[in-house]
């Protein structure tokens, strides 16, 4: 990785290693292409999970730990997506359709036990949306990030964010991305994703934050 300055302001991108016998996953070459570049005056710095459940949690609370970001926004993939899917909601479930890359594939089982039920993401989902949609790139605001490997990680950060002193003021959430061309249909060119993510990363770091990330709807302790 690119030698950075711990006093620079930081942005952790985060993609996925290639999972269910795929050769690549576009959401770690999207934010791969985004290393090392500024953005509002914040580095990039982008950083592969594995497609792991548990494992993937704890790489990403060493990342956390390491850059103390100002911004988070976990990138997965979602194949049979056609536009960049900004996330809207985290659940509490890791309810695997396929194994993940070590095997496992757990049945309902919480994320983090004992904690809330779901989070909303932090970002600024209608801003980026509006901004994406205005770049000629497709867009939508999703309401399920699945049961997967991503929610895991995408509950797993938005739970970091809400229980760790030393994060309070770090802003996150998730997007998916669809395949590649290479990969089948409905697709995107990875320069798209790579626009798309630069534009989301810009919106997340200048649309004021009206409340730190919070619990979604119905969500209890």
């Amino acid at each position: 990785m690119l030698a950075l300055s711990p006093r620079q302001p930081q942005v952790l991108l985060t993609g996925f290693a290639p999972f269910a016998g795929a050769s690549i996953n576009p959401s770690w070459q999207a934010v791969l292409a985004l290393h090392g570049r500024q953005v509002a005056g914040h580095r990039i710095v982008a950083a592969q999970l594995p497609t792991v459940f548990g494992e993937a949690l704890q790489v990403l609370e060493g990342l956390l730990q390491r850059h103390q970001p100002a911004l988070v926004i976990a990138v997965g993939q979602a194949g049979g997506r056609a536009a960049l899917s900004l996330e809207r909601v985290a659940i509490n479930v890791d309810d695997a359709p396929i194994a993940d890359n070590a095997g496992t594939r757990p049945v309902d089982r919480p994320v983090v036990p004992g904690a809330p039920a779901a989070y909303f993401s932090g970002l600024p989902i209608k801003t980026m949306l509006t901004a994406l949609q205005q770049a000629g790139l497709p867009a939508e605001v999703s309401q399920t990030a699945g049961t997967f490997v991503c929610n895991h990680v995408f509950f797993g950060l938005m739970h970091a964010l809400a229980s760790t002193p030393a994060l309070r003021h770090t802003r996150g959430g998730f997007i998916h991305v669809p395949w590649l061309p290479e990969q089948g249909a409905p697709h995107m060119a990875l320069d798209d994703m790579v626009r798309g993510l630069r534009i989301a990363v810009r919106c997340a770091l200048t649309v004021p934050d009206g409340a730190p990330p919070g619990l979604a709807a119905g969500a209890t302790h």
